[in-house]
């Protein structure tokens, strides 16, 4: 078979778990086939740093930015000229416009709750999404979700056959375990200007992500329970949602919230196995990796129970009301002052993540594949 792969969103500073998801997918994939053509279309920052592994993998490069008009429009050209039997889009944007043999990857329907502000400005954006996402899952071959709860959110809201869906769980990356060396830990600490143990978080800075409810948990943590801690805020700030630093910005304890920034993937083990927890109080979450990844570290986690955290991490975290500031401060308290419940979940936690496996991934992956055509 030909197949190709939209790889634009390839690597895991291109944008959000879609590309960790891609790469590692891709990666899995390239060891196990030895019979297929895979065709990668890729990005130049991408491109560039992109080496095939062998003749039967290919690279291409498109200038086309996700989400663009380029995209609706050059890309089913490139693909019709690759002349594939099988393309895998790993994420909703199918260009309207293609008229081959597809399978789409759907992480999460959160665009349809938390749309954003460039389309929720604009009509027309809101009609090119609902237009690009339902003829993407009307006309795929076969839709692929992360989780039960994606799956069961696509015949709630989008009557999709449950028999067109197949859930393929994620992966963790076997650099996700416990950093011992303190030397690193202290390292990371000084850079970054943490001087107390800390809650973490990571991940993009949008409204579905609840930051803002964090921070007033956070601020109830100091305030009414009088814990002692920091609070990191990974990633890359967004200007499109000031309300976030806003929320920093008003908290009376801002001067114990550390903002690193993006981290980087060499780094990001260090900050989970140094963190006491990570929260991830999402409104909305397709999956979780970055939970799954801190588990894979030793570091627990508390979540919100509206998401597919209960049945991706079963008990081995504790959950929470994410519309409650209180109540995410009560399930971090829970936590940090009670020692025997702490190293339970760690327990619990390390054994959980072996279920999650990208080699496991592509096999489901590439058994659809060969199903398909």
């Amino acid at each position: 078979m030909r197949i190709g792969i939209d790889a634009r969103m390839y690597g895991a500073e291109s944008t959000t778990g879609i590309g960790v998801y891609i790469e590692n997918l891709v990666n899995q994939l390239f060891k196990i086939d030895s019979r297929n053509e895979y065709f990668l279309l890729l990005t130049q920052e991408a491109f560039s740093k992109f080496n095939p592994p062998n003749s039967r993998i290919k690279k291409i490069k498109v200038d086309c930015r996700w989400y663009s008009w380029s995209e609706q429009i050059q890309l089913p050209r490139i693909l019709k000229k690759l002349n594939l039997d099988l393309v895998h889009f790993p994420h909703f944007n199918v260009p309207i416009f293609y008229r081959g043999d597809y399978v789409v990857s759907i992480h999460d329907i959160t665009p349809k709750f938390f749309p954003g502000p460039r389309v929720k400005s604009s009509f027309i954006r809101q009609l090119g999404y609902q237009l690009v996402f339902r003829r993407g899952i009307k006309k795929a071959k076969k839709i692929l979700t992360v989780s039960e709860h994606t799956k069961n959110n696509l015949i709630k809201y989008f009557s999709v056959d449950a028999g067109k869906i197949k859930v393929t769980y994620p992966g963790v990356d076997e650099k996700f375990k416990p950093v011992e060396s303190e030397e690193l830990i202290e390292e990371i600490e000084l850079k970054n200007k943490i001087t107390k143990p800390f809650i973490f978080y990571v991940g993009v800075w949008r409204d579905h992500k609840n930051l803002p409810g964090l921070v007033k948990a956070f601020e109830i943590l100091k305030s009414e329970y009088h814990l002692d801690y920091q609070l990191v805020l990974a990633g890359r700030p967004d200007s499109r949602y000031p309300e976030i630093q806003q929320a920093i910005n008003h908290c009376p304890f801002k001067d114990d919230i550390v903002l690193p920034g993006f981290v980087s993937e060499k780094d990001l083990p260090i900050f989970y196995s140094a963190a006491e927890l990570f929260v991830l109080p999402s409104f909305c979450e397709g999956f979780g990796l970055v939970a799954v990844e801190s588990l894979a570290c030793g570091t627990p986690v508390a979540g919100s129970n509206t998401t597919s955290l209960p049945e991706v991490l079963a008990d081995a975290a504790v959950y929470f009301d994410p519309y409650i500031p209180a109540a995410i401060a009560q399930a971090i308290n829970s936590v940090l002052t009670n020692p025997d419940f702490y190293q339970q979940l760690v327990k619990k936690g390390k054994s959980l993540t072996q279920k999650y496996s990208w080699l496991t991934c592509a096999q489901t992956t590439l058994a659809i594949y060969q199903s398909i055509v």
